[in-house]
């Protein structure tokens, strides 16, 4: 058992950090060797096991990053963009593949993450989930085939407690899109219409956010046209496909070189 890739989970108290540290450690391809909270945290020095109500498992809950870091293979991290940046950096002087579930990125997020990957693997990716990067690919291919009389609109939904909007995968679908029409994002983008707003922006991808209850996340990628409508969704019932990806990627970083990449060169698509 000890031969296999050892992986440390990050804000493992949280939503996504449970799943995950449950995942790696109910897998028979990775063991569980670290699990990282912030400072202060009430979980720091003591047994995940135990903080998640069940029996000792040996993992003992730290503030040292690096530490952690140095005894593992792969980190895997679902936290916020600044932690994520710390953690890049942390992860490639210890030589682990970095996967990153991180949303809400921003383009000094981003730079700080392409300086930490020519040193070490980092696997980022809005949506861990095949079905989600299958989207994806999809929403590339109808976009391409379609002309502008065609209006795309991006509506995402997610439980109450999510901090950022859009989602992440929203995001990735839209680039999608753009991608697939030969447009840059950035430049024709309608979010957030209250008010007289006028008419709708031709050509522009259009994104709405529905935040409520316990939703996992649902994604609708629609094309709109004159007398018909195209419409692409991904509905996610069990946070565990996100979970499950990651480990994939994680396992998956161990052959590769340092450098930036996503869950379609995971996945092969």
């Amino acid at each position: 058992m000890n031969d296999l890739p050892g992986i440390v989970i990050t804000g493992v108290s949280g939503r996504m950090g449970r799943m995950l540290a449950a995942t790696v450690a109910g897998s028979d391809k990775a063991r569980l060797v670290g699990a990282v909270e912030r400072q202060g945290h009430d979980w720091i020095g003591r047994d995940l096991g135990t903080c998640l109500g069940g029996p000792e498992t040996g993992v003992i809950v730290t503030d040292d990053a690096l530490a952690a870091f140095s005894k593992a293979q792969a980190v895997i991290d679902f936290t916020a963009p600044a932690a994520t940046v710390e953690f890049a950096a942390l992860a490639a002087q210890a030589r682990a593949v970095h996967v990153i579930g991180t949303t809400g990125m921003e383009p000094t997020h981003l730079a700080a993450l392409k300086a930490a990957a020519r040193h070490a693997v980092i696997v980022r990716a809005g949506n861990m989930s095949l079905g989600v990067n299958l989207l994806t690919q999809l929403t590339k291919k109808v976009a391409a085939a379609l002309d502008v009389e065609w209006d795309i609109e991006i509506v995402e939904a997610h439980h109450n407690k999510k901090v950022d909007a859009p989602s992440g995968t929203a995001l990735m679908l839209g680039q999608a899109a753009a991608e697939g029409r030969g447009i840059a994002l950035e430049d024709n983008t309608e979010s957030g219409r209250h008010g007289i707003t006028g008419a709708r922006k031709p050509g522009a991808i259009g994104f709405s956010a529905i935040r409520g209850g316990d939703i996992v996340g649902e994604h609708d990628v629609i094309f709109a046209t004159a007398g018909e409508r195209i419409v692409l969704r991904h509905i996610a019932t069990d946070r565990a496909i996100f979970a499950r990806g990651a480990l994939k990627a994680a396992l998956w970083g161990q052959s590769q070189k340092p450098g930036e990449y996503d869950m379609l060169d995971v996945l092969g698509l």
